[in-house]
């Protein structure tokens, strides 16, 4: 220290000019930090900290609920997702701005069309009203065109743009329609929907709280025996609760 620094000059200067600067830097590390978790490629749209509760796919209320493989095959998977979420995209058919292999085709190719899983598919909607307009196509989809239901899920996930807006009201989801699935008729669908609105959102509701009963508070939430996945984890996650049921 030098003679023209003295302890008492420290102690009295004035340090204000340096907070705000200082007060700047410290929340853009909390703001980096935050968003690298919403980004990461395990990461869900909504996850909760909170201990997960013991689950078991023999307690989950599946009946009625899309699915595609055999009716009665011995391993159950449910898979809470919503239709604007880039993470459940990450896991049906693959993100370009989540590094993590889509898991559904592999476990369609190695245990849906052995036989060995039946996937369901469970409503999660809580990202907007285009969430619950696509969950309740989804509905109408699968009572009046069942064998189409997955192809249209999986087109409907590669024509996911942005969260907010953009692709996943029901004009957008209309036109998909009917370029790509022309033995659908969308006025048919269209008018299931307003015939059944009130029931189509109650059952969309349901499988929510479902989801939540059983530790599922993001998107997406997969359960399989008694196994909880969350988040877009890589197929080899459900791979190994598949393979530890079968």
């Amino acid at each position: 220290m030098d003679k023209t620094t003295t302890p008492a000059t420290v102690a009295s200067r004035d340090w204000t000019p340096f907070y705000i600067p200082a007060a700047i830097i410290v929340a853009g590390l909390i703001i980096a930090g935050a968003v690298f978790l919403a980004l990461s490629p395990t990461g869900s749209a909504a996850q909760g900290g909170a201990q997960a509760p013991d689950v078991n796919i023999e307690d989950v209320a599946i009946e009625g609920v899309p699915y595609i493989g055999e009716a009665d095959a011995p391993v159950v998977m449910a898979l809470w997702t919503d239709y604007q979420c880039p993470f459940c995209k990450a896991v049906e058919v693959g993100h370009p701005q989540i590094p993590t292999k889509p898991a559904l085709p592999v476990l369609i190719e190695k245990y849906v069309q052995t036989g060995k899983l039946k996937i369901v598919f469970m409503d999660f909607s809580f990202l907007g009203d285009d969430s619950d307009t696509a969950a309740e196509y989804g509905r109408a989809v699968w009572k009046l065109y069942p064998a189409q239901y997955f192809d249209w899920r999986t087109a409907m996930y590669e024509a996911q743009d942005e969260e907010h807006g953009g692709f996943g009201n029901a004009a957008s989801i209309d036109v998909l329609i009917k370029k790509e699935f022309p033995g659908m008729n969308v006025a048919q669908i269209k008018a299931d929907i307003v015939a059944n609105k009130d029931a189509y959102d109650a059952a969309i509701a349901a499988d929510r709280a479902e989801g939540a009963k059983f530790g599922v508070t993001g998107t997406p939430g997969s359960i399989i025996g008694t196994k909880l996945i969350s988040g877009a984890q890589p197929p080899e996650a459900f791979v190994a609760a598949v393979e530890a049921e079968l």
